[in-house]
């Protein structure tokens, strides 16, 4: 008996012990593993594109090729506005012209003619407004007839009309040209000056420059091809200009605010961790995955898009990496 009893005392413990480790088994096994939140590395990315369109004749860089701000990318020939600058200088050329001619008013020798016209008109009333005066005191006398009066009174007015339109062009051409004239000539060389500044502007374009410092991530056309007005040419990525981005359901934000501090992995460079700190967050358009939250109802989770910038230098880091949250508080 005492035998069967301890036999019994014995295998019920195997039964508990199985049990216990069976259950501390299941414990690590459904245990739920911690949420990871994982992003990437971005950085700031230029866009280079022209004003003009053409063909491409040289691609002085290449990829991964560091540049500065304001070096010579590519140029980009355009013989369409090598014609603009043509016409442009002949529109110039010929607004000055009439600018000039309506400055100096009219040349010497219309001047002189205007002025025997008007001597010669002049005089020609003197003599009339004489032959007027005597025969007007002859047919108050009743020697000439009315009609001879009248004929010799008309010949008196034309002569003072004629006199007066040749004094009128001899002052015109004194004057030279109205201030009207003046001011749309004037008027025309400005436009035709303010035609040339912009065909100079697109020359300048022809030639592509660097807009920052940065490295030639990706060229896309190759030499020879033609590139519209406004294409992209190529892209250049301020490698001085980081951040990391994370999208983060709205359940995973407890502690995640602007202005939180955070400690990040970049597996890519080891397993250091580096201080972030988190400087914008927004939700995203759409909710990432639907899952229930509370036992006595469902809500849609969105996820919210985060910015976080590094808090020091880290050597070596590139746009594309992963990027781990380690800690945050």
């Amino acid at each position: 008996m005492e035998n069967s009893k301890k036999s019994l005392w014995i295998g019920l413990g195997a039964v508990i012990g199985i049990i216990v480790i069976v259950g501390i088994i299941g414990v690590i096994v459904l245990k739920p593993e911690p949420e990871v939140l994982m992003g990437e590395v971005a950085a700031a990315e230029y866009r280079v594109s022209g004003k003009v369109p053409g063909r491409i004749v040289n691609i002085y860089v290449e990829e991964g090729q560091h540049v500065n701000v304001g070096d010579t990318l590519v140029y980009i020939p355009s013989p369409e506005v090598d014609a603009k600058m043509q016409q442009a200088k002949a529109a110039r050329a010929a607004a000055t012209a009439q600018s000039n001619k309506a400055k100096a008013g009219a040349r010497s020798q219309t001047i002189t003619a205007a002025r025997e016209l008007y001597n010669k008109a002049k005089a020609a009333e003197e003599v009339y407004s004489k032959s007027y005066e005597r025969t007007k005191a002859l047919y108050e006398k009743k020697v000439i007839s009315a009609q001879k009066m009248d004929e010799v009174e008309a010949k008196y007015k034309a002569a003072v009309a004629d006199c007066a339109a040749a004094k009128s062009q001899y002052e015109m051409a004194l004057e030279g040209a109205q201030n009207e004239d003046k001011a749309a000539a004037a008027a025309l060389v400005a436009q035709a000056q303010g035609a040339i500044s912009e065909v100079t502007a697109y020359e300048a374009e022809r030639y592509l420059l660097s807009p920052a410092n940065g490295e030639v991530a990706e060229i896309y056309p190759k030499k020879g091809e033609l590139v519209g007005q406004g294409s992209p040419v190529m892209s250049i990525v301020d490698l001085d200009d980081v951040w990391f981005t994370f999208s983060v359901r709205e359940d995973l934000l407890q502690n995640l605010t602007v202005g939180s501090e955070v400690k990040v992995v970049i597996p890519a460079l080891g397993e250091a961790t580096y201080p972030a700190k988190v400087t914008y967050m927004r939700a995203m358009a759409s909710y990432a995955t639907w899952r229930a939250t509370k036992n006595t109802g469902q809500y849609d989770v969105k996820s919210f898009d985060l910015k976080m910038k590094p808090l020091v230098e880290i050597p070596n880091l590139r746009p594309g990496m992963t990027v781990l949250i380690a800690e945050y508080k």
